[in-house]
């Protein structure tokens, strides 16, 4: 099979640059384009007074707008109120593995996601964070002792499972993002490779719906990894 000819590859001097290390930047870009731009015109809207009143046509305050109270209702059905905190975190991971997915549905680019040293960061990026929200909630003891499950006797066998459980998140989550995106592409650039007509339409949507479906998947992990970190207890009373 000929290898396709990626645009890193056409770039003096990023072609030396890691490729997963340039499309996560480019991603990044994306990202961050999007919000400045989201951002002005809500500005721009809030100097006018109609901040309330959504654009006549669609634009990337509008978009944002959308996606930000889909983040957010996802993450209140998991953690209730409190996820509104928290839906910068849900959203940035969503967005950057959304569009990181979907770079490598162009032809000459190449999703980063389809390496696992990004995927890997991606996971341990969750870790911290998750891990960071229960001792920043519970203190340090407190978040320590949840490790050890409700009941005091079992509490020699809970801790370590509970523990290594807990460090193999950033593991898990990184593999199963990297699994499922290098299947997915490589699947793709076969069919494509071999039917140049219609049939890599099909493969398509089925790459599209898998990078939607897997941003999905890790930001909900999250937000269930944070949900687990700041206590049951605390986020029922706080929830009714």
């Amino acid at each position: 099979m000929v290898h396709p000819i990626f645009v890193n590859n056409l770039i003096p001097g990023v072609r030396e640059i890691p490729a997963h290390t340039f499309y996560a930047v480019l991603a990044f870009l994306v990202v961050l384009a999007f919000a400045f731009r989201a951002n002005r015109q809500l500005a721009v809207a809030r100097a006018a007074g109609t901040e309330l009143v959504p654009d006549e046509k669609f634009t990337a305050r509008n978009a944002a707008e959308l996606f930000v109270g889909f983040i957010r209702s996802l993450g209140e059905g998991v953690l209730g109120e409190r996820a509104s905190s928290y839906t910068s975190l849900f959203g940035t991971f969503f967005l950057f593995i959304l569009i990181s997915n979907f770079l490598g549905l162009i032809p000459g680019f190449s999703p980063p996601t389809s390496n696992f040293q990004t995927t890997l960061a991606l996971g341990f990026a969750s870790f911290v964070a998750f891990n960071y929200i229960g001792i920043r909630d519970q203190g340090l003891l407190k978040y320590l002792a949840h490790f050890a499950g409700p009941i005091w006797w079992l509490a020699i066998l809970m801790f370590p499972l509970e523990l290594v459980g807990t460090l193999v998140r950033p593991f898990s989550l990184g593999l199963r993002l990297f699994g499922n995106m290098t299947g997915d592409h490589l699947v793709l650039e076969i069919f494509t490779g071999l039917t140049k007509i219609g049939i890599p339409v099909i493969f398509y949507f089925f790459g599209t719906l898998v990078s939607v479906l897997q941003a999905f998947v890790f930001t909900l992990l999250t937000i269930i990894y944070v949900s687990l970190s700041v206590g049951h207890d605390d986020h029922h009373a706080h929830h009714h």
